[in-house]
């Protein structure tokens, strides 16, 4: 299955708790379908002091959401937008892009 959202893509969430808010794709996790995103699904952790000088306490990281609840936000018009796969080129360059349903704009890979 060819990879709609991949690292580094910049995503908005489009249903649940953090609905509207965009992010970058921190890391994806392809046979669960899921991804992290920078400020998203933000959950709080109690840490036990494992090691000498590690720091117990509260801390707060991102969890992991379903890329069902992601869509890919258009580098060119700003706004959120399906995305497609095509080819490009002849013979042996031909390869497969992802681009942008909305503008049909190729997505830098």
């Amino acid at each position: 299955m060819a990879a709609r959202i991949r690292k580094g893509d910049t995503v908005q969430v489009i249903s649940g708790v953090n609905k509207g808010v965009r992010g970058e794709v921190l890391r994806v996790f392809p046979r669960a379908d899921r991804a992290l995103v920078q400020g998203v699904n933000v959950v709080t952790r109690h840490v036990k002091q494992t090691r000498m000088g590690q720091e117990a306490g509260l801390i707060q990281r991102e969890a992991s959401i379903h890329l069902s609840n992601l869509m890919l936000v258009d580098p060119k018009s700003e706004k959120p937008t399906k995305v497609g796969f095509r080819f490009v080129g002849e013979g042996e360059q031909r390869r497969k892009v992802r681009f942008a349903k909305a503008t049909g704009e190729v997505l830098e890979t």
